[in-house]
């Protein structure tokens, strides 16, 4: 690459046009044999869909001969893949981008997810990265590299605005755990008022039935048995196909060879009472379910811009329960957003107590530059702001040991994963009970009868017998 491109590389592209053909022209000029015998570091923080999205990146790098790292090696070029979903993430990011800099000295720095696209700018500045890419670039990085020498003036920047971000771009990762995460949908159209993910990941989009079920099909012919569907607003799904969300999953649960399928977070208000129909009679979908709350108080709901109101949750979680009697429910839930007062707390607090789940995920509200959410007055404390998330925490172990509790002396199926701890193992049951038993290799990623008793040492799961 000459210099004159070396230039217009350094500056952001912010038009979607301009980015296609920057990419081609970049392209043509890549020289391939650059990517021989070159080791690759790669880093993921935040969502389950980032880390789908990394795998792809690593294959679309494995496949011009860029070698993964293995362990004690030092690598050529580090790709760090972010989270800007709080402001401690963006903190998490930052230490990372240093953290890696230095465990791999020399190494060409690309930097790209949530943070990546909110803050380009800022992470160019940071010591050591070389490229920025945004959410529209990730997945195509091939054609944003060229050679592997390190930048003296700050990382160069390849982004498009995000009104710009069309491209639904197909990802699914396996990780340690047997577990497949499979990208159906990217994006949202929601704009709650505390959150920067449309701002980072663009309008609601998804790649078609067809497509998703054939990556379904080579996940099942490489041997894996688990997939969980990803995505930022899943229950969206179908907005640029014109297909719905229920028409996928009945299409997923015909692919052979999948033992079971779980649907990661997905809002009440698209969850339909069909949806949940089909799951509790479908040949493969767990009864799982994770549906975020954020709130048990309607004048925050309202605050927050939710599209649902407490009775409505309350409702799904009734239809679950009514139709899976066994069903692990998670909900995710936010402390300590503006305008929470003490006593709205405490009305979500009884509410979010009253209701028949599994487990709770609790979030400190974190305010974030351009939200809508700054504009609420009243501002709650850090201390209680943790006092409260603390509370929800204890209930959230309260719950989970009840569910888990309910559950021995059942037969159950265990799929086991890879993962050895001294002398056991660990799987999960459909229903997503942790079970551990004496470590068997044969095991490995295959499913089992077992018979559920009581738990373990440290009460992280319940031992089994296999029965079968």
């Amino acid at each position: 690459m000459d210099k004159s491109a070396d230039i217009q590389l350094k500056k952001r592209v912010t038009c979607s046009f301009c980015v296609t053909l920057h990419r081609n022209l970049l392209y043509k000029m890549i020289d391939n044999t650059v990517f021989e015998n070159k080791l690759a570091a790669y880093y993921t923080l935040g969502c389950k869909l980032n880390f789908a999205e990394t795998s792809t990146i690593g294959k679309t790098l494995a496949a011009q001969g860029i070698r993964k790292v293995r362990n004690g090696e030092k690598a050529d070029i580090c790709v760090i893949n972010t989270c800007s979903v709080t402001e401690l993430a963006d903190k998490k990011c930052r230490q990372a981008i240093r953290r890696i800099s230095k465990q791999h000295p020399g190494a060409y720095m690309v930097v790209t997810g949530c943070y990546a696209q909110l803050k380009p700018e800022e992470v160019a500045s940071i010591e050591g990265v070389d490229l920025v890419l945004g959410a529209e670039q990730k997945l195509d990085i091939v054609s944003y590299l060229n050679d592997f020498k390190k930048k003296n003036e700050g990382g160069a920047i390849v982004a498009s605005k995000t009104k710009d971000i069309k491209t639904f771009s197909p990802s699914c990762s396996a990780d340690d755990r047997t577990r497949h995460f499979l990208k159906v949908q990217d994006g949202c159209d929601y704009f709650c008022t505390y959150c920067t993910i449309p701002f980072a990941r663009g309008r609601s989009r998804n790649g078609s039935i067809a497509s998703i079920v054939k990556q379904a099909e080579e996940v099942a012919s490489k041997g894996g048995k688990e997939i969980v569907l990803t995505g930022v607003n899943i229950g969206d799904f179908g907005r640029t196909t014109g297909e719905t969300f229920l028409d996928l999953i009945k299409a997923l649960d015909e692919v052979e060879g999948i033992v079971r399928y779980r649907i990661s977070s997905i809002e009440p208000n698209l969850i339909t009472d069909e949806a949940i129909h089909f799951v509790a009679q479908s040949k493969r979908f767990a009864p799982h379910f994770h549906i975020p709350l954020q709130s048990g108080n309607d004048e925050v709901l309202r605050l927050m811009k939710r599209k649902y109101d407490t009775s409505l949750f309350k409702h799904k979680v009734s239809k679950i329960k009514e139709l899976l009697p066994n069903a692990f429910i998670g909900v995710d839930v936010i402390v300590g957003t503006r305008g929470e007062t003490d006593e709205l707390f405490e009305d979500a607090r009884v509410f979010i107590e009253g209701l028949d789940i599994s487990q709770l995920h609790v979030f400190s509200y974190s305010e974030r530059p351009g939200t809508q959410a700054l504009k609420i007055d009243h501002s709650v404390d850090p201390k209680i702001k943790h006092t409260r998330s603390q509370q929800l925490l204890d209930l959230s172990e309260r719950k989970l040991h009840a569910f888990y509790e309910a559950n021995i002396g059942k037969e159950q199926v265990a799929l086991f994963e890879e993962a050895k701890h001294g002398d056991v193992m660990h799987g999960f049951t459909a229903n997503y009970i942790k079970v551990e038993a004496p470590y068997r290799k044969e095991l490995v990623n295959e499913t089992r009868r077992v018979l559920l008793h009581d738990f373990n040492e440290d009460k992280t799961a319940l031992t089994v017998t296999i029965i079968e």
